[in-house]
């Protein structure tokens, strides 16, 4: 019989599922949109990713600062060392890119000349001037950075899945909203 695990709190599994559903918008949108020929329709999208993006970084900065207050509940101890050493790492590396992709677009745009203007409301003053080579290369860092962001978050849902499946532990059972814990899924 599995041990029974601490859940996590109910902000932090808000805070985990509205950040996936973000970033699965933003790679889903910024895939599309730059695919587009330049016109009125692709200026949007651009102008919706950016507002996106200023939102995902906020919102990472309130997931790190919940996690410094609330910090998460402790992994099992029958999980072996090298496999929790991988989770504190995946973790870092999630939220390392959950701060730096959007600073990144945030410094592409700048260095294009296209100042970031959240909700069309609030000008977010550019960290840069326009420079045409270096917009290219951060256009080129910004992209990486989201690839590395799916390979790294499509570990994070393997992980989850085989813990679950495989291993038929309740980890997964800690991050689901509004279901009680239960000893075996």
């Amino acid at each position: 019989m599995q041990p029974v695990l601490e859940r996590y709190t109910t902000p932090a599994i808000a805070l985990h599922w509205l950040m996936a559903a973000l970033l699965a918008g933003l790679l889903a949108i910024g895939h599309f949109m730059t695919g587009l020929e330049l016109s009125p329709q692709k200026l949007q999208f651009f102008s919706w990713h950016k507002w996106a993006g200023v939102s995902a970084f906020a919102l990472a900065l309130l997931r790190m600062a919940w996690r410094l207050w609330s910090p998460p509940p402790p992994l099992p101890s029958t999980l072996a060392r090298a496999q929790r050493r991988l989770a504190a790492v995946g973790h870092a590396v999630l939220y390392g890119l959950m701060l730096t992709i959007p600073v990144s677009g945030w410094l592409m745009s700048s260095a294009k000349g296209f100042q970031t203007v959240w909700f069309g409301v609030l000008p977010i003053p550019d960290l840069i001037g326009k420079d045409r080579q270096l917009a290219e290369g951060l256009t080129l860092l910004h992209g990486s950075l989201n690839w590395c962001l799916v390979l790294v978050v499509s570990g994070h849902v393997l992980a989850a899945l085989k813990h679950h499946w495989l291993e038929r532990n309740p980890i997964l059972w800690r991050m689901i909203p509004h279901r009680p814990h239960k000893e075996t899924p």
